[in-house]
Parts: structure tokens; sequence; C-alpha cells
């Protein structure tokens, strides 16, 4: 029995005595803490595990948070800003970059050209310091977070779950989903870590508190 064998043995064997007419969405989700998160602070725990990841992390007041996109913009020196459709006027700061709209869809080259991105999330792992998108309003569409340099994410604090079963719950299945720790990187050469190889290079997670 070969590994593919082994996998599909041991799920059918975890069905064996699920009825046929049972589908997921007739169980609720589990409930409680897993051991040792009792009590833990899921956007403390978020900020220290995405930080972990090499994302750059802030913690701000909602009024705050054009500021502090604008903050991370000019940390980089980025020139130009993607913005996507859906996203609030207000969120977008002003300042010497030049904002291109997603509407109508920007070609490759241009969203490769790009400096940075701006965009919501739809929920956020804690124990993982993840950011999971579903490409809804203000999400934009995948191309959006893999091509240009930069991606500011834009994460409210009562959106992070605190594990994969909660945060997937609160996604749209339907949807596609992207999910997010870190910037992009690889070690596949000589095990030297490498950013940016497949995606952004720089991730700035700026937590909204009193949203």
């Amino acid at each position: 029995m070969n590994a593919r064998e082994n996998v599909l043995s041991a799920v059918r064997g975890a069905l064996s005595g699920v009825p046929g007419t049972e589908r997921p969405d007739d169980l609720p989700p589990p409930h409680g803490r897993p051991a040792g998160h009792e009590g833990e602070d899921v956007v403390e725990l978020f900020a220290e595990r995405a930080a972990e990841y090499r994302a750059t992390v802030v913690r701000v007041p909602a009024s705050d948070a054009a500021a502090a996109v604008g903050r991370a913009l000019a940390r980089t020196g980025a020139r130009s800003l993607v913005v996507p459709s859906g996203l609030p006027a207000d969120l977008v700061p002003d300042g010497p970059w030049s904002l291109l709209s997603d509407v109508p869809p920007l070609a490759v080259g241009q969203l490769d050209a790009a400096d940075a991105v701006l965009t919501t999330i739809a929920a956020a792992i804690a124990v993982t310091g993840t950011v999971a998108l579903d490409h809804g309003p203000g999400q934009g569409r995948r191309a959006l977070t893999l091509l240009p340099d930069q991606h500011i994410c834009l994460v409210r604090a009562d959106q992070i779950a605190l594990d994969v079963p909660e945060a997937l719950h609160r996604l749209d299945s339907s949807r596609p989903l992207t999910l997010i720790s870190g910037p992009s990187a690889t070690s596949d050469i000589e095990l030297e870590r490498v950013e940016g190889v497949h995606g952004p290079r720089t991730l700035d997670v700026i937590v909204l508190e009193g949203a």
C-alpha cells in the first residue's frame, strides 16, 4: 500500500460511522478553547505570532487606521498604492504616493510595477499569526496580494479567531480563500531564507482596536 492509499484508507475509516445524509453544516463548530489557551488574549497572541513570521505588526485605534497605513508606506518609500474595489475611502491616506484603482482591473504589468497594496481581511488566526482573505469587498482579487512588493492588511480586533477551525467557520467556503502567514519566503536554496520570491517581500499587519 502506497502513501496515497494509506491516506484514503484513513479517511474512509474516519467516515465509516457517519450517516450518508449528514453534511458538514449540520454540525455546530467546536466550542471552548484548546488546552493551554484558556484565558488567552487573542489579539496579543495574534500580534506575537504574526511578528514571529517577520510581519511588521502594529496595534492602533481604529480612528488612526489611515495614519498607520501612511506610516507603513513611508517606511518602505512606496511611490504607488493599489486600492481594491470596495475599500472604504477613509482608510486610504493622503501622501506622495499615487493611487491605482483596480476598477477596471489593472494589468499584470501594472500590478507588478506597483509598490504596495492595501486590503482588509475576512478573518485572522491567533495561534498561527495568519490572515485570511476571501476576496470580498475591500480585499481585492488574488493577484493584487501577490504582485506588489508590500502588502498592508487592516485587521479589526474582532476578526481575530483563536484557532483554524474557528476562523474557517467565519469564512465563506464558496469563495476563493487566501491564507497568509508572514511575507512570501523560501529556503529552497542552501537553506537560506529569501523573501519576496512568490509574493510580497513586506507584510504590514495593522490591528485596529475599538472598531
